[in-house]
């Protein structure tokens, strides 16, 4: 009888550990069966993939897929796995605005092959942050690419602006992909068109790097910018092209290491250090390179641009190897930048603008002044260095330069003829200025 009962007992108990461990084997088998396709990296590490497609997304460019890309980026930004969202290839994503928000569990990449498209309507914003479309924020390691199309949609907005029409109040508009305090962030291979107001916004990110990318809006639109720096460092910008109707690039407050290598702009406003200092603030931007560059029917070349009465400095630039194609101001310093429908008040503050070095820039220029110089006359320009510029007219008459208080030195052949209102001594740190220094 006593075997019996032990036999029962351990029946009982053998019943109970397989049910257990049939339970615990049904609940794995069935948690990885909602796992996402998982592949392995050159690296050897876990990566999931998640087709947004897979998850519900229309890709019709009719039906509103934006909160089906807010799951899939939540899904994403929880995973260890170092997922891909996919925006597959064939198809056209409706968009609204949206926020992608960080930190992430692991580093994410967003993989664009097919099409992302904004509202036509500005009135989707109302009652929103009209500045934002696309807006990632303390995302680390992210990387956006997959040689796709991202599409503003910007025709109402450009109708509407005061810059336009200048009956209408002067507001904010989105700009297209906004990254705000993204660290080790890559941008590349992606097709820019037609953004609401700038393209590409870098705010207050360490180590990025844009490259590949094509950008392009019509040279009337107002304000769309190609690809706006402020508050970055450590920022590499390579062989993009980009055709707007504003700044190809405009780097502002606050930005400091800067590399901007291989670039075709036009038409377009060229690529801009500022505008800084508008009403009376501070503003510095230091260690920046351009290095090889092409600029084609622009209203600027290469330029600096600064309000009356800001506070702050612009040193350690350089500009070199740059061909100019009939280029109206081919490189300019402006201190009396005013982009205002009133005349701006004369202010005795200015920022300073000091080491700046022009070196290897030929083509040929719209305007007669092809080099323009105005300076501070309270924080004149001081330590500016021409070398083997060489810049002609397109139209065939004779260009000049126009310095006001500017102060520095040539090297090498130029013309036209430096204008400086005293020559300097080449500082050698200034002419050894490039890329590698930054």
């Amino acid at each position: 009888m006593r075997s019996y009962n032990v036999s029962i007992f351990a029946s009982l108990l053998y019943s109970i550990i397989f049910s257990f461990l049939f339970f615990v084997n049904v609940n794995s088998t069935f948690d990885s069966f909602l796992q996402f396709p998982t592949l392995k990296d050159s690296r050897g590490k876990s990566i999931s993939l998640l087709y947004v497609n897979e998850f519900g997304a229309k890709g019709d460019g009719i039906t509103d897929d934006t909160k089906i890309f807010q799951d899939v980026w939540k899904r994403a930004c929880s995973s260890f796995l170092r997922p891909k969202i996919i925006v597959p290839i064939g198809y056209s994503f409706l968009v609204r605005p949206i926020d992608f928000v960080g930190p992430c569990r692991s580093k994410v990449s967003l993989i664009i092959e097919g099409s992302i498209v904004a509202p036509k309507d500005p009135k989707v914003w109302d009652k929103l942050d009209a500045r934002k479309w696309l807006y990632f924020v303390k995302v680390r390691h992210l990387t956006v690419q997959g040689g796709g199309t991202i599409n503003g949609m910007g025709q109402k907005w450009w109708a509407t602006s005061c810059k336009i029409n200048t009956t209408n109040p002067c507001g904010h508009a989105p700009t297209a992909m906004s990254f705000h305090r993204c660290n080790n962030l890559k941008v590349r291979d992606i097709r820019m068109l037609n953004s609401q107001q700038m393209h590409i916004s870098i705010s207050n990110c360490i180590n990025v790097e844009v490259s590949r990318m094509i950008v392009e809006a019509p040279a009337k639109s107002p304000n769309t910018d190609g690809i706006h720096i402020t508050s970055s460092t450590h920022v590499a910008i390579k062989d993009c092209t980009i055709r707007t109707g504003d700044d190809c690039i405009s780097i502002v407050n606050n930005s400091s290491s800067i590399l901007v290598k291989n670039i075709a702009c036009g038409p377009g406003h060229g690529i801009s250090i500022g505008s800084l200092g508008k009403s009376n603030s501070w503003s510095q931007v230091h260690n920046v390179c351009v290095d090889g560059a092409y600029f084609s029917n622009t209203e600027n070349g290469v330029r600096i641009k600064t309000w009356q009465g800001g506070r702050g400095f612009v040193r350690r630039i350089s500009f070199m190897n740059v061909w100019m194609e009939n280029v109206s101001n081919p490189i300019i310093i402006d201190q009396y930048y005013c982009d205002s429908s009133f005349p701006c008040p004369n202010q005795t503050s200015g920022i300073s603008v000091h080491s700046v070095s022009f070196v290897g820039i030929r083509g040929t220029s719209a305007t007669k002044n092809a080099i323009k110089f105005a300076c501070s006359d309270s924080s004149p320009c001081k330590k500016l260095f021409l070398k083997d510029v060489q810049l002609v007219s397109y139209l065939g008459f004779p260009t000049t330069s126009f310095c006001w208080k500017a102060y520095g030195s040539t090297s090498g052949l130029n013309n036209p003829p430096s204008c400086f209102n005293f020559m300097e001594q080449p500082t050698k740190k200034l002419s050894n200025l490039s890329y590698q220094s930054i």
